[in-house]
């Protein structure tokens, strides 16, 4: 559905559209994603992604339906090198990861049964990315300078679909799990090394691989956004999908698309 279906910044709308409807599982996959402008819009942000999620999850308690949200790695500090653990302590850094982290207590707040899956580095064939980012910057460009000291886990949309999928179906069958996972693309690389894999697939652009410091931005990334999926694919069988796959199905649609 759309904004005018379910406007998030209006409170009550999503959990209204919950309450009309005969859905027995509701994926939220919406968020405030703009991480730099949340740092001016927190109060937007706030509302987007605790608020509305808070009332979602509250809609589904009340009438029995199962619920599942997405959320990120921004809500940990972004530091070390070992990948981050649902038992690890988060410690947002931007006003973004502050209210997502606001998000996943109130969901579980309103509902405990609920699933929240946090992932990373999301790329997809709709939408702004980064590997459409580096695809139109790469038209124009024999070089582009992209970072490689911060490093994470590329997840395709679609892998996180099938996965949201999966899980809804267990819980509709009655499967106990409950709380917060972690699913993300392996393995781990650098945005440059990313990039580097992009433009495999599109070639003609070199990557100038530089540091974060040379590429600022209002909001300092996380240098570290590997997440520990060893929980879901215990619990799920869901292991990390391989991102070099679903890159090259991503070409293959925009591709078949131009």
């Amino acid at each position: 559905m759309d904004r005018a279906e379910a406007d998030l910044s209006k409170t009550g709308s999503a959990a209204a559209v919950i309450d009309g409807s005969n859905a027995d599982v509701v994926i939220n996959a919406t968020a405030y994603t703009a991480v730099d402008k949340a740092e001016s819009e927190e109060g937007l942000a706030h509302q987007v992604n605790a608020i509305a999620p808070g009332e979602m999850a509250a809609a589904c308690q009340a009438a029995g339906k199962h619920f599942l949200h997405i959320s990120t790695d921004y809500v940990f500090a972004g530091t070390g090198s070992k990948p981050w653990a649902e038992t690890d302590t988060p410690e947002p850094k931007s006003a973004y990861g502050r209210t997502k982290l606001a998000g996943e207590k109130a969901v579980l707040d309103a509902c405990p049964e609920a699933i929240i899956l946090r992932t990373a580095w999301v790329f997809s064939a709709h939408g702004a990315n980064f590997v459409k980012t580096m695809l139109r910057l790469g038209a124009t460009r024999d070089e582009v300078g992209v970072v490689a000291d911060q490093f994470g886990g590329p997840t395709a949309a679609r892998d996180i679909a099938e996965a949201l999928l999966e899980i809804a179906t267990r819980k509709f069958a009655g499967a106990s799990e409950q709380g917060i996972y972690h699913f993300s693309g392996a393995p781990t690389v650098s945005w440059a090394n990313f990039a580097e894999a992009i433009f495999k697939l599109a070639p003609g652009t070199k990557v100038n691989r530089i540091t974060s410091a040379e590429f600022p931005a209002p909001v300092e990334r996380p240098k570290n956004s590997a997440l520990d999926c060893s929980r879901i694919a215990a619990d799920f069988g869901l292991v990390q999908p391989d991102w070099r796959s679903g890159l090259k199905d991503l070409m293959a649609e925009l591709e078949a698309v131009t």
